[in-house]
């Protein structure tokens, strides 16, 4: 893998795929590492299809390359409130496969995709894992001086959403059934960015001064859940019903996610970027060009694929 290459852990799925097409468009060699095959692998793109927990496929991989993503673990906080151990095993022990297979292949960064919700107190396992995996590349920063960059990602949306992705489950309600529940309070205040500027932002920090930092990657998009749907119900034709269960979140946070105090990090924004209105739009064209035949759809083992990013 000659000149600048990349692996990408994770990169079949929805932030994965991104990144990987971000950093073909600037020139670098690109390998996707997966439990399945990406549908959106690009000529020139390389696809390994391999587990995470393959400690030797992980070590493979990352041969030649010069820099290591990783986006690959269970992404859903749901799912992960109930999956404990699966958590502990994916998020934080295939995270230091990851940086094993960076440290031997002497990569000159390892970038790991973390999450806002390491500041917060709410989050459950899924909060805890990326608070541990955070210390795990600090620590072999420390030890092997290994060195890093940690993004942590707000809301994400975009083309290549599925259902574990919230602004997706909300367009999905409104177009299959004219109305759209969100079990928690309208008042719940997020900061949406749209998957390919997270992309574009997740290359960019390869750049010398962000080395060793920890950054936030959640755009300029901060509203209430509440003007967010009624926003969708405006844009789909006929509008549709607003339901709110007023349910006290289990796992999410309502205002902001700052509670813990980790290493401080510093905000990350595109002056170019996706409007949040355009970009519903879009993911409204993708959910009807796809035909919703696969918005069922569950691949088996598919809690390995990052998509994480697809929180929210």
């Amino acid at each position: 893998m000659a000149g600048k290459g990349a692996l990408v852990f994770g990169g079949s799925g929805f932030l994965g795929s991104h990144v990987a097409d971000a950093l073909t468009e600037a020139g670098y060699r690109v390998r996707l590492f997966d439990l399945v095959r990406s549908p959106y692998l690009r000529a020139g793109q390389e696809m390994v299809v391999g587990d995470l927990m393959d400690r030797q496929a992980v070590a493979k991989a990352a041969v030649g390359c010069d820099y290591v993503y990783n986006f690959a673990g269970i992404a859903d906080i749901d799912d992960a409130k109930d999956r404990p151990v699966d958590t502990a095993a994916f998020n934080v022990v295939g995270n230091v496969h990851a940086l094993e297979a960076a440290r031997l292949s002497s990569a000159k960064r390892f970038i790991f995709a973390s999450s806002v919700y390491v500041y917060a107190e709410t989050g459950s396992f899924y909060r805890a894992s990326k608070q541990s995996a955070e210390r795990f590349v600090e620590a072999y920063h420390e030890r092997y001086r290994m060195p890093y960059t940690i993004l942590r990602y707000g809301s994400l949306y975009g083309r290549r959403a599925d259902a574990r992705n919230g602004i997706f489950r909300l367009l999905k309600q409104a177009l299959e059934k004219k109305s759209v529940t969100y079990s928690g309070s309208g008042e719940a205040m997020r900061e949406y960015i749209h998957v390919t500027d997270a992309a574009k932002l997740s290359v960019k920090v390869l750049e010398q001064e962000y080395e060793n930092r920890h950054l936030i990657l959640s755009g300029h998009e901060r509203m209430s859940v509440k003007t967010l749907m009624k926003m969708i119900s405006e844009m789909v034709p006929g509008g549709v019903e607003i339901k709110f269960g007023n349910e006290t979140s289990e796992g999410h946070y309502d205002i902001t996610p700052y509670a813990f105090h980790p290493k401080v990090g510093h905000k990350l924004v595109a002056n170019d970027y996706v409007e949040l209105g355009q970009g519903i739009l879009d993911c409204l064209a993708d959910i009807h060009e796809r035909g919703h035949k696969d918005l069922h759809k569950h691949v088996e083992g598919d809690w390995l694929i990052m998509e994480d990013r697809n929180k929210g």
